[in-house]
């Protein structure tokens, strides 16, 4: 554990869920993968246009409407839609076929389970202090097996704008009734989760499990208050600083 700054005390945590509580990398490329498969399995037609037809198209549709950006599974299901329609299907058919795509793509995004490790540190934190969840991704977190941890569980699209934006981390503070001081918030990301949660005067935590530099890293632009290199360094950190 390393400390930047003095710590108040903690009376509650929020948490980033993908990369922090889990390695969620490897889920990612399975995913795309096996999705990819289906795809061209049950709608052939995908395959005549290559990868890079099918990325150009995701970047024309956020050009069209920015809010996409946050909002993961509607920007796939509009683009799975459009390019579908594009190669020949009829408006009804196309919508019908992303309808299906993305039940697939929610299945395998899920499909896979959390360290240990995760499950025991939250199950101590939460006996301790509220835990609330953001999120920019659009895991099932009922389907991983963390939803009973969290007092309140945000997401980006359907709880408001994706972070650094601080929609969602206003929501959290309102929920929890604490002054954003009392808050620390736990999360791989040096700008959407320590910058974000900086610029809304939270506490935060830099989960730093890929030994990576904090002076040389390209989204370093705020220091975090802490950085820690495992999630059990959370529970004496807690336990010895919510003295109040």
């Amino acid at each position: 554990m390393r400390f930047f700054r003095p710590l108040s005390a903690i009376d509650a945590m929020t948490f980033d869920l993908d990369d922090t509580l889990y390695d969620n990398r490897p889920v990612i490329r399975r995913l795309e993968t096996e999705f990819v498969s289906w795809l061209h399995k049950h709608h052939p037609i995908s395959a005549t246009q290559p990868m890079s037809w099918w990325r150009q198209l995701k970047k024309e549709l956020v050009r069209q409407d920015a809010w996409l950006a946050n909002d993961l599974s509607l920007w796939r299901y509009k683009q799975i839609g459009l390019g579908l329609y594009r190669l020949g299907y009829e408006e009804q058919q196309a919508q019908q076929a992303a309808d299906e795509a993305m039940e697939q793509v929610r299945y395998l995004r899920s499909d896979f389970e959390v360290p240990q490790q995760t499950h025991r540190v939250l199950q101590a934190l939460a006996k301790q202090i509220p835990l609330v969840a953001i999120t920019n991704g659009n895991v099932d977190v009922e389907r991983i097996g963390l939803v009973d941890y969290f007092s309140l569980v945000l997401k980006a699209g359907q709880d408001g704008y994706a972070k650094p934006h601080r929609q969602m981390f206003d929501k959290a503070i309102e929920y929890l009734q604490l002054p954003p001081v009392k808050v620390l918030h736990v999360g791989d990301h040096l700008l959407s989760d320590v910058k974000g949660a900086k610029d809304c005067g939270l506490q935060t935590c830099w989960f730093n499990d890929q030994s990576a530099q904090l002076s040389k890293h390209p989204c370093a632009r705020i220091l975090p208050d802490i950085e820690v290199s495992s999630l059990t360094e959370l529970e004496s950190l807690v336990g010895n600083i919510n003295t109040d």
